[in-house]
């Protein structure tokens, strides 16, 4: 009896020996985290963090020209007297007009999201962030490029910021593909353009 109760003591020992090991892992592996600080402010501070810019962007530009001008030349001679006797009065005169209109208007909307890196840190603390995309559909791809300095205050508790906010924007769209070809002149509409 002595030795099953040995055994038995054994046994439960080397159990409860496992399941605190076990514990200890599970102790690891746990969703809780002590060092979470429920009360921090989590807007980008550092190189390597992440921000993402919501991009509105419209502009509307609208160049008018118009030209209006006049001109009149008139000349006379009269009949020579003297030696010059042989001079008959002649005269002539010139008249021009040029009129002319040209305007052009440009309206261009760009309305995305995208998440840019904080490359470099100011020494007033403002940051320096930039972040590429490439978005392709069918046989076109565009790529917006974003760069700029963001004041971290700006950035709002999810973690975005308005492309508006951002000083010394530089935000690009290029294009490529079957579309952008299709719309460029070619090569002789180029060359006349140049030209004339």
């Amino acid at each position: 009896m002595t030795k099953k109760i040995l055994l038995a003591a054994t046994f439960l020992f080397i159990l409860a020996g496992l399941m605190g090991g076990a514990a200890g892992t599970a102790g690891a592996g746990s969703l809780w985290n002590d060092r979470t600080n429920w009360v921090a402010d989590r807007r980008p501070s550092a190189v390597g963090d992440i921000v993402t810019v919501v991009v509105n962007e419209r502009t509307k530009t609208k160049d008018q020209g118009k030209t209006d001008v006049s001109k009149s030349n008139e000349n006379r001679v009269g009949d020579g007297f003297g030696i010059f006797d042989f001079i008959k009065a002649f005269g002539f005169s010139s008249k021009s007009n040029m009129k002319g209109d040209g305007s052009t208007e440009r309206t261009h909307t760009a309305q995305t999201q995208i998440t840019c890196l904080v490359t470099d840190i100011l020494p007033n603390g403002n940051l320096i962030i930039e972040g590429t995309r490439d978005v392709a559909t069918h046989e076109e791809t565009l790529q917006l490029h974003i760069v700029g300095v963001i004041r971290p205050q700006d950035v709002n508790s999810y973690n975005q910021i308005a492309s508006d906010k951002i000083a010394n924007a530089e935000i690009g769209v290029k294009g490529k593909g079957a579309l952008t070809r299709l719309q460029k002149p070619g090569i002789l509409t180029q060359i006349l353009q140049a030209i004339f």
